[in-house]
């Protein structure tokens, strides 16, 4: 017994732990993702101050209207069809799955020109934008989105892991230069939207060289039929996980159009500018983790493997990352911004201060978010998202008519947080019931594969 106990203490000393990391695909993969994150993320960071003196609240308000919009339209672009490539074990139903990717983005593509031409002063009115330029550019946007998801999906799938950290870094310097240069020539909110827009499209560009020798070996392969099949197949990506990715988007961005309904377009762009700079080294890290995490998960469901352990394991350690930054930024966020980005953004560091809670949390659900795709409770998430929607836009609603800005940020954000918290607990709780009570001692440690 002492013997067993021994073994069991030695397998979590640190030496045995980072030996076990060394050796680790799953670890190996991260490291390779997070290498380019961390280039591209400190290049962003490091133009940033830059562009904050180049540009004004009141820019980065129009900005941020415009790409509420588009976030929430590209949410739903390829109605998670490019999810669903990861999926399948056969390569042809892969290809088919992303030809009905492509397919749906270019239809939503249409369906936005359409609307944008019926309708244009309703949509330059959400985006607090004039001319047809913002209309063409919400199409473009809405279609690079899409061609950019599915690419990188196959480049998942694949784990050509070092082409989409590339387009990482890509993406960084194309829109910190991009932005500099626009910010120079006088440019304003145009500038932005198109730096922004040029940036993921290069970034896409780099994505296709993964996809090429694929789709010229298996374009014989894709059949309408085949495809028409598969939609209905994987039905439940576009009923449940489409509608969840636009009903989150579209809370993530209502507190940019309400604040700017409420309080102004500078007060928008001080919250614009604020979640932009804190989600910065949050992506640092998702954006690895996501890929590889995924990717992962897939293949021990494909294997018949046990998930409790890795879900359990990577949750816990997102909350042990977490938590110093978020001390920092609770105690000395208006200081930072002030020192760091310019005086006209002391309220983006106070607005970031009300943010850090839910945050947190958001920066913690990245497994629950992926696990529930993997073990098929979309159904649920869909109404945890509903009633999220509802609840962020009362929030917001309320602290509109009676708070100050901060206020109704921090209102926002608890709101967030505890929404957050319990869809943490309910998917965990739902890996864990699927395969019957989960022994993290013994179950097998992702680390060694």
């Amino acid at each position: 017994m002492k013997k067993t106990a021994d073994t069991q203490t030695s397998k979590y000393q640190p030496a045995n732990i980072l030996a076990k990391l060394k050796k680790s695909s799953f670890f190996k993969n991260i490291i390779i993702v997070m290498s380019g994150s961390a280039v591209a993320q400190v290049l962003g960071f490091a133009l940033t101050p830059i562009i904050s003196r180049l540009f004004s609240p009141s820019e980065f308000g129009i900005f941020g209207s415009f790409n509420a919009v588009a976030t929430i339209i590209a949410a739903g672009v390829t109605l998670e069809y490019s999810s669903a490539i990861l999926l399948p074990k056969e390569k042809e139903i892969a290809i088919n799955l992303l030809a009905l990717s492509v397919s749906c983005t270019l239809a939503v593509g249409l369906l936005c020109l359409m609307f944008s031409l019926i309708v244009p002063a309703t949509v330059n009115g959400l985006m607090q934008t004039r001319g047809a330029w913002p209309l063409a550019l919400l199409v473009l946007a809405t279609l690079v989105a899409g061609v950019n998801s599915t690419c990188q999906c196959w480049a998942i799938r694949a784990k050509a892991f070092k082409h989409t950290s590339a387009s990482q870094v890509i993406r960084s310097i194309a829109s910190g230069g991009l932005r500099i240069g626009a910010g120079y020539l006088k440019r304003g909110a145009a500038g932005l939207i198109i730096s922004n827009i040029l940036a993921n499209a290069l970034a896409s560009i780099n994505l296709v060289r993964v996809l090429l020798p694929d789709l010229l070996a298996l374009r014989g392969r894709v059949r309408w039929g085949l495809m028409k099949r598969l939609a209905k197949d994987y039905g439940d990506f576009p009923m449940y996980s489409a509608s969840q990715n636009v009903i989150n988007a579209l809370s993530t961005g209502l507190p940019v159009l309400l604040l700017t309904r409420y309080y102004g377009i500078s007060v928008a762009g001080a919250y614009a500018f604020g979640v932009s700079a804190i989600q910065v080294p949050m992506s640092f890290v998702l954006t690895a983790l996501k890929q590889v995490l995924f990717q992962k998960a897939c293949e021990i469901e494909h294997q018949g493997g046990r998930l409790g352990s890795l879900y359990v394991r990577t949750t816990a350690g997102l909350f042990a990352m977490a938590l110093l930054p978020s001390l920092i930024l609770l105690i000395w966020a208006p200081q930072l911004f002030t020192w760091v980005f310019g005086s006209k953004w002391h309220m983006a560091g106070e607005l970031t201060r009300s943010l850090v809670l839910w945050y947190v949390f958001v920066f913690c659900n990245l497994p629950a978010t992926l696990f529930a795709r993997i073990i098929r409770i979309q159904g649920f998430v869909f109404l945890y998202n509903l009633a999220l929607l509802a609840a962020r836009t009362l929030a917001l609603v309320l602290g509109g008519l009676y708070f100050s800005a901060p206020q109704t940020v921090t209102l926002f954000s608890l709101v967030g947080a505890v929404m957050n918290a319990f869809l943490i607990y309910h998917v965990g709780r739902a890996v864990l019931k699927k395969e019957g009570s989960v022994d993290i001692e013994n179950t097998p440690d992702f680390m060694n594969e």
